[in-house]
């Protein structure tokens, strides 16, 4: 036998093994597969609503990898139904204790409140106009403060703050979900409440009392503390952003003789001035 026949009948064997050899890995494929073990988990069959409990009807198992099985995770659709969700949860994504409230917390906004936080409520249609209705739910907001002043004062007539900053926005008027444009209706809002710690929630209180509470909105992600000074009407007109304004002129008044000698006669009127920031503005008054 030639070499060359020698050689031939080598490299046949050799392929016949490979193929061989191939043949039998891709049957031993599927069986290792088959080999994966899983449980079933529970998961959302559509999107969950927050605060509204689970029933048996939104939720469904599916198999799932043992070995990846989430922290949490329930295995059985009774042990979730009628549990209170205080996350988003979508469709298709799974049910785990984290993303529930406490067994027996009952329903409502409360369940959305996780402990040592407090839910307080901004009063007010126009605390959340300044951007034209693009605050939502589940969004991050700084809460500012305007106070009016005297003209003559150390802030020239108003001032602006930020009270706090980076806090949740827990709901909408009555709506703790966004709408399904992503937009709220300035015109339709009843109330801001927002997500606070015992502390934020006595300086809201206050600072709702002696003026207006505003909001500024942030990127969902963004929750650093910056460090914002207070913004005065002094220093806009410092800055020439807004135009300077004369003091009110002093109003004479009249003395206790002068007073005394037209009480039989009749009564005469004065004009008093009143400034207000830069608005001016006068009122009359009868003087006997």
């Amino acid at each position: 036998m030639s070499t060359r026949t020698i050689a031939v009948v080598v490299l046949a064997l050799i392929c016949g093994a490979s193929a061989a050899v191939g043949m039998n890995m891709l049957r031993g494929a599927p069986e290792r597969a088959a080999k994966v073990e899983t449980v079933p988990i529970v998961v959302a069959k559509h999107d969950a609503v927050r605060a509204m409990p689970l029933s048996a009807d939104s939720l469904a198992l599916l198999d799932w990898p043992k070995d990846r099985l989430p922290d949490g995770a329930f295995t059985s659709i009774d042990a979730a139904v009628q549990r209170i969700p205080r996350v988003q949860i979508v469709a298709g994504d799974y049910v785990s204790e984290a993303k529930l409230a406490p067994a027996g917390s009952g329903a409502g906004t409360a369940t959305l409140i996780p402990r040592g936080m407090r839910a307080y409520t901004i009063q007010t249609a126009s605390a959340a106009a300044n951007v034209a209705g693009f605050i939502l739910p589940q969004n991050r907001v700084d809460v500012l403060l305007t106070l009016r002043g005297q003209y003559n004062d150390e802030t020239g007539g108003g001032s602006t703050t930020t009270l706090i900053q980076a806090v949740e926005v827990l709901a909408i008027g009555g709506e703790i979900e966004p709408p399904p444009d992503n937009k709220t209706n300035p015109d339709d809002l009843e109330s801001v409440t927002l997500l606070v710690t015992p502390d934020q929630a006595k300086v809201l209180d206050l600072g709702q009392k002696l003026g207006q509470l505003s909001l500024s909105l942030r990127n969902p992600d963004d929750d650093a503390q910056v460090d914002a000074a207070p913004v005065t009407l002094d220093d806009l007109r410092k800055r020439g952003i807004i135009l300077t304004t004369s003091p009110p002129e002093p109003v004479e008044q009249p003395t206790a003789s002068a007073i005394a000698e037209t009480k039989d006669d009749k009564p005469e009127y004065r004009t008093i001035r009143t400034v207000r920031g830069s608005h001016v503005s006068s009122i009359r008054v009868t003087v006997w």
